[in-house]
């Protein structure tokens, strides 16, 4: 049975959510010393899919395919609105999302094989259309990069999205896929608060370090800009401004912003989280909530859900023009090319 937690040291969700496919509710174990539960240790499981590349048709998404080489996120961001495709898989979106993370360990080689087929069309890759391909494990696994050195061989164009610091370890490959025009990298900052920031996106990379990595692409010549998302009504709203600065002063020529969303279990979790964390926040920031959802704590209808609707929705959004106007970002729109794409030959070109 399901019931109040406690909050999980380095974990973001505290509990295990009913799977809404198939009626489970997965438990861990409480330490008989302590009488607590604790974090669960991260799991790694196969994914023997026999191909990489997956296509979307929605109608406010700017990327067509994209690629991840992970299920699930070690981030465990509270509010990420991924979690629920974790029981798809016939896990939890609660701590099996942060904690079971399934692999495709042939990411490399099986980007390659579709790359080379007669049927691929040239065209813009996303990198971290769900899931961050730049999580802690790929630290130690390197398939993220692997499958950028296989976008160099056939400089096909790649955007990638990410919290995490580790993106600048692949600099020497963004920049070669950059000499073709060939790669785009957004970083995303949902606050300055470091104190926030570790418990509501606990595995993520602190905002300084977010800014830095902002920094560092930028020096490097790699078109690089800024996420604000997402933006918490009541919790993060009143940064915005602020994360646009500083990101411009870091070097982001571009910005854009997603409005919090809360599907299916992610909306409990949230509130749970919230009453854990900041009880004396929760009523306000649920109450706007409800405001830009049309009193509703989620939306899926297109557009509306990463934007929403209202008054207060409103105000976000002029802010939001009138910040990056006066910082000059967005000025000029910057289209990836595909006239460099070439069929590989096997060998991969040397990075330099």
């Amino acid at each position: 049975m399901e019931g109040k937690q406690n909050p999980l040291r380095g974990r973001g969700a505290s509990d295990n959510p009913v799977n809404r496919f198939e009626g489970n509710y997965i438990d861990y174990d409480v330490d008989e010393e302590t009488g607590e539960k604790p974090s669960p240790k991260t799991q790694l499981i196969r994914d023997d899919t026999k191909t990489i590349i997956t296509y979307n048709k929605s109608e406010d998404i700017s990327f067509n395919a994209s690629i991840n080489p992970y299920r699930g996120c070690e981030h465990g961001c509270i509010y990420c609105y991924a979690r629920p495709f974790h029981e798809y898989l016939g896990y939890s979106s609660g701590l099996d999302f942060e904690s079971k993370i399934v692999v495709k360990y042939d990411a490399p080689e099986l980007l390659r094989k579709e790359l080379s087929s007669p049927k691929w069309n040239p065209q813009v890759i996303a990198m971290s259309g769900v899931t961050d391909v730049y999580q802690p494990l790929e630290r130690k696994l390197e398939l993220t990069r692997g499958c950028l050195e296989v976008m160099a061989e056939f400089r096909n164009p790649a955007g990638l999205i990410t919290k995490n610091h580790l993106i600048t370890r692949d600099i020497d490959i963004l920049c070669e896929l950059n000499d073709y025009n060939c790669v785009s990298v957004t970083i995303s900052v949902t606050t300055l608060d470091k104190d926030l920031t570790g418990v509501m996106e606990p595995r993520t990379s602190r905002p300084n370090r977010r800014l830095d990595a902002i920094r560092q692409l930028a020096d490097a010549g790699i078109p690089v800009g800024v996420n604000v998302a997402p933006i918490i009504p009541g919790l993060t709203d009143h940064e915005c401004a602020e994360i646009l600065e500083k990101a411009s002063a870091a070097g982001a020529s571009f910005a854009n912003y997603i409005i919090l969303r809360l599907p299916y279990k992610v909306k409990d979790m949230f509130q749970e989280w919230l009453g854990q964390h900041y009880p004396e926040r929760k009523r306000k920031v649920l109450r706007k909530i409800l405001d830009i959802r049309d009193g509703k704590l989620n939306s899926y209808e297109w557009k509306e859900r990463m934007k929403g609707k209202g008054n207060f929705s409103k105000q976000i959004s002029d802010l939001f023009k009138v910040q990056t106007k006066r910082l000059g970002l967005n000025e000029k729109k910057r289209y990836l090319s595909t006239d460099h794409f070439k069929k590989s030959t096997g060998t991969q070109l040397k990075l330099f």
